[in-house]
């Protein structure tokens, strides 16, 4: 399994409509088995994203999607920047 945890920060005042866009965008997507958007409790415009993929494969053909490629040029102007991008190794995965 192939794992990203990163922080994303929007636009002040955006971050509602960013995760609006990303849930649309992640739907659909072959070979993700989690994708969880949180909020930072500690900062009113960041997010938290939490990615579980079958392989680093799937996670890079994801984003070639063309429904994936529409949310992330709406999305691109409404994020300020990033920060703390992890790959990790998961190993179990509960329901």
């Amino acid at each position: 399994m192939y794992g990203l945890i990163g922080r994303m920060i929007a636009q002040a005042g955006k971050r509602d409509e960013l995760i609006a866009i990303m849930q649309e965008g992640t739907a659909r997507m072959p070979g993700c088995l989690s994708y969880i958007v949180a909020t930072d409790p500690a900062d009113e415009n960041a997010l938290w994203i939490t990615e579980v993929w079958d392989d680093e494969a799937s996670h890079k053909a994801s984003l070639t999607l063309p429904h994936v490629q529409a949310a992330i040029a709406r999305a691109r102007p409404l994020i300020a920047g990033f920060d703390n991008r992890t790959v990790t190794t998961p190993v179990l995965i509960t329901s």
